[in-house]
């Protein structure tokens, strides 16, 4: 089974898929428009070019999307794409440009539970958490026998 997160976006998915590859190290694989459907003449003329459907990988996982512009458009506000890392200096840097533009809601810092941990909104509008994986709570998954 795949479980995978799908955001929407105000008119700017593909703007923010661009980013996140470059910020997260992925590639853009899907980017399907409006004006690819069946009925695309129906459609309002400023949605014709916005994305009906796209696909960002990163690694084995995906973040699926598509744009929702317009009045009945509204941020996420109770779900956050969660990031795990092993590497410190890696999951600084994500935060750093995750971050960049949007709102630092808690500060990449040492917790408890981690060397590391973050959160943000950002400047699309969605909450990410980034974490650095501890012994104390969070084990990696590449090496977590459960």
């Amino acid at each position: 089974m795949d479980l995978n997160p799908y955001l929407t976006f105000n008119g700017n998915l593909e703007e923010a898929f661009a980013h996140y590859a470059k910020v997260l190290g992925g590639e853009v694989t899907v980017l399907q428009r409006f004006t690819e459907m069946p009925g695309a003449d129906k459609m309002p003329p400023e949605m014709l070019d916005k994305v009906m459907h796209g696909e960002l990988r990163v690694g084995d996982r995906k973040i699926m999307g598509s744009d929702n512009a317009g009045p009945d458009f509204v941020p996420p506000a109770s779900v956050h794409i969660q990031t795990g890392w092993t590497d410190f200096d890696e999951a600084a840097r994500v935060f750093a440009g995750l971050s960049e533009g949007g709102e630092v809601i808690m500060p990449f810092a040492e917790t408890f539970w981690s060397p590391g941990f973050g959160i943000c909104r950002d400047k699309f509008g969605v909450p990410w958490m980034v974490n650095v994986y501890g012994a104390d709570y969070m084990s990696d998954p590449a090496t977590d026998p459960a």
